[in-house]
């Protein structure tokens, strides 16, 4: 069995684990009923549907 030889430091251990803990870009979907782009599993904040049924009034510019 493989054996280290040598305790890995924390700045290696860290660097390592930073590739893996960096920020991803939001995926953002259109929107079925206004084509507005939309994040997954959110209300459209445009026209209020989600999965193809109103769930809150739109926003009303007066």
């Amino acid at each position: 069995m493989a054996v280290p030889r040598a305790k890995t430091s924390k700045a290696r251990t860290r660097r390592r684990q930073t590739l893996n803990m960096r920020l991803t870009e939001r995926t953002l979907v259109k929107c079925g009923s206004c084509g507005n782009k939309v994040q997954l599993h959110r209300v459209c904040p445009k026209c209020g549907f989600y999965r193809g049924r109103q769930v809150i009034a739109p926003d009303s510019k007066v």
